[in-house]
């Protein structure tokens, strides 16, 4: 049994506008990033449980990049050519493209491999295949011709087996296909003309491949909407000759025959592969799943927007362009029995998505491979064979039951049962639809707010906003502050707007509220005791971080903070709001944001509540300048780097409206002091870099002394 989950927009930029749509989605070297190249200019790295891009990468006006970008896993650099035989490597710390290593090939690529355990491969466009670190060597060393003339590689893919790299690309002449593959550990290279068999007239659109440990099972999607199978082995008996492969039909007609373009497919695992296109002529497009091994249709899901006809998969996610936005939809395939391929185990599914018992004709697979017996003793065994089928009903059927007419209370009682029970593979869909449940109930009665259950739903770690939206609306609508901060540390992907909604009930919000509110106070108990039970003295001299607010060779701005000592010494020792609110500001400075989306939702945020959370984050400031590590104490605090972040958010988006703000001129002043500051003690420490460059020269020329000596060293 296979199903689809809903899907979600990896990116909110459009892409595939170029001539060559997306080249490609490749793994970066943490599972949860994928590298994303768009057939232009640009390389995109993203996280998908954040979904939000975290590095992004163009080439020149005028230079267009021409394959996929790849992660080199053996360093964590990534490798892309533009332009055909350009080659530039480069790492997230690098911003510009023109400025990273750059080596210009002898012939122009094809494709750049690169998977787990093995140095990444360059396959070129006339067949040949360097390691990439025997081709920066010599970038201009001599490309051999493989294949014939007017042979051109239409697919390509790289495996490990035995932990050995073996490469297989296809090529066309005439529409006359062959297979080439590459053993590495032997150096051999072994050619096979693909047989199309009855099918001549039909024209291969597209290919996926496994492996095991002798065969490579090809499959290919025809013109005629069929899949067919091709077993080549990775160890031929002479791989001097040109060997011949035949095609079997593996599925018929699982997209409309009549389609040229927009139709995909790839190999899931062994029985199952995931097809794009229509079904139909006059139908939509959809991405489906299939069953090889029992020849099922085992769910499908409509894409209304269209598809560019590109399918990739990585773990347990599809990707695909769903108009002109890269998509993920998340998958579930589990082991393959009749059961299951006849739809008759019983699973919660998306409403968007529907399974459908769809059956080939098993009377017409005998001519390709698909049994060995007669039509007629096939159904006296099916007919004396007993499948029994054990039903039952979803654990969660009775809750659900539960939820539309019972008390909250009842509904609790029901749920610790639930929890309480073993959980099972799509345990994660039906909190979801627990939640979703819950939810609707409370729209339809409004007075019903099942706020216990809903926290412990939150508790269970497998909810996110994508899989239940109007949770934290319904949040906000209630301004209920434990609620939202308990989402804020459990759900990856709240949109930026949410986060700025959420920031406004924390800092508007009353402080008698709060009192009665029971808030996570993990992130503050440390830091904001110690200043509330403890009044430090006012000092003469107090120092963070080299900083000195008493010095004597300060600007204007200087003398004129130092009018109020004991303004500044309350100021730097006494937080500004309550520790339950701290709590609060804390879950937002932790969420995750992308400064393009978050900086319009900052500036609807009132002037008096902006000046208090950079009243906040100065503080914090300062507490993090008395350490020499420059972090908070206690569990999860902010981090440095957070803290800064938001200053400069706050400051980017209204500096216009708080620098008019005559209670926010001393902390612009301040602000300004510290950084002023920091810029000094940077300026310090490169002066005397130079002489600690010396004495490591020195230090290291040691080895030709003897056991005892004195040295004067002079530094200028």
């Amino acid at each position: 049994m296979a199903a689809l989950e809903e899907g979600f927009t990896l990116s909110a930029v459009p892409l595939g506008a170029g001539p060559h749509g997306l080249l490609g989605v490749e793994q970066s070297d943490r599972p949860d990033q994928f590298l994303v190249t768009d057939g232009g200019r640009t390389v995109i790295l993203y996280k998908v449980s954040d979904q939000k891009p975290l590095g992004s990468w163009s080439v020149k006006q005028g230079q267009v990049i021409t394959c996929p970008a790849v992660c080199n896993f053996q360093t964590g650099e990534y490798i892309v050519v533009h332009d055909n035989k350009v080659l530039r490597i480069w790492s997230n710390e690098d911003v510009n493209l023109d400025k990273v290593f750059k080596a210009t090939l002898s012939a122009e690529v094809y494709r750049i491999h690169s998977i787990q355990g093995t140095e990444p491969l360059v396959l070129f466009k006339e067949g040949a295949v360097r390691g990439l670190e025997a081709l920066l060597a010599e970038p201009q060393q001599k490309i051999e011709t493989v294949i014939s003339d007017e042979e051109v590689i239409k697919w390509t893919k790289f495996f490990m087996v035995f932990r050995h790299p073996v490469l297989i690309f296809i090529t066309e002449k005439h529409r006359n296909y062959f297979a080439y593959v590459q053993m590495f550990n032997s150096c051999t290279l072994s050619k096979y003309t693909l047989l199309l068999g009855h099918e001549e007239k039909s024209v291969i659109q597209r290919f996926t491949a496994s492996v095991d440990r002798k065969v490579i099972s090809l499959m290919s999607l025809s013109s005629d909407g069929c899949i067919y199978k091709s077993l080549i082995p990775i160890h031929p008996n002479d791989p001097e000759k040109n060997q011949r492969v035949v095609r079997s039909l593996l599925l018929k007609t699982v997209v409309s025959g009549n389609v040229r373009n927009g139709v995909a497919l790839t190999v899931l695992d062994q029985d199952h592969i995931a097809v794009l296109g229509p079904p139909l002529p006059a139908s939509k497009e959809c991405v489906s799943i299939w069953n090889t091994k029992f020849q099922t249709l085992q769910t499908s899901k409509e894409l209304p927007q269209g598809t560019s006809g590109q399918l990739w998969y990585y773990g347990e996610n599809l990707f695909m362009l769903h108009g002109k936005f890269l998509t993920v939809i998340p998958y579930k395939c589990e082991v393959s029995s009749l059961a299951g391929a006849l739809g008759k185990l019983k699973h919660s599914q998306d409403p968007g998505t529907q399974t459908v018992p769809h059956f080939v004709n098993w009377e017409t697979s005998r001519g390709y491979g698909f049994g060995s017996q007669n039509s007629e003793q096939s159904k006296r065994i099916l007919r004396r064979r007993k499948i029994e089928v054990s039903v039952q009903p979803p654990p969660s059927k009775q809750l659900l039951s539960t939820i539309k007419k019972d008390s909250e209370k009842r509904i609790v009682e029901e749920l610790c049962k639930f929890l309480a029970s073993k959980q099972t593979p799509d345990f994660h869909t039906i909190i979801g639809d627990i939640v979703l449940e819950l939810l609707g109930r409370h729209k339809v009665e409004p007075s019903f707010y099942p706020r216990n259950a809903l926290m412990q739903l939150i508790r269970t770690h497998v909810l996110s906003y994508s899989l239940c939206p109007g949770l934290m609306e319904v949040a906000l609508e209630k301004t209920d502050v434990q609620m939202l901060q308990l989402c804020l540390q459990q759900f990856p992907d709240i949109p930026e707007s949410v986060t700025c909604a959420c920031l406004k009930i924390f800092l508007s919000i009353s402080d008698d509220s709060l009192q009665e509110a029971e808030i996570n106070m993990e992130s503050v108990s440390d830091y904001i005791d110690s200043v509330q039970e403890e009044k430090m003295e006012e000092q003469t001299e107090i120092l963070h971080n080299g900083f000195n607010p008493e010095e004597e060779n300060c600007d204007n701005c200087d003398r004129e903070l130092n009018k109020k000592p004991q303004d500044t010494a309350e100021e730097t020792t006494s937080c500004p709001v309550i520790p339950k609110r701290a709590a609060l500001l804390n879950a937002i400075l932790h969420s995750a944001y992308s400064e393009m989306f978050l900086l319009p939702h900052l500036k609807d945020i009132p002037a008096q509540h902006v000046t208090l959370f950079l009243q906040y984050l100065y503080f914090l400031y300062l507490k993090c300048s008395e350490n020499a590590t420059m972090t908070l104490p206690g569990l999860h605090p902010p981090t440095l780097n957070q803290i800064m972040d938001w200053i400069c958010l706050l400051l980017d988006a209204n500096f216009t409206v708080v620098v008019m703000i005559p209670e926010a001129k001393r902390l612009l002043l301040s602000l300004y002091k510290f950084v002023k500051s920091q810029i000094c003690i940077c300026s310090e420490l490169n002066k005397i870099e130079v002489s600690f460059r010396e004495l490591q020269k020195l230090n290291q020329e040691k080895n030709n002394r003897e056991l005892y000596s004195i040295e004067v060293l002079e530094l200028f």
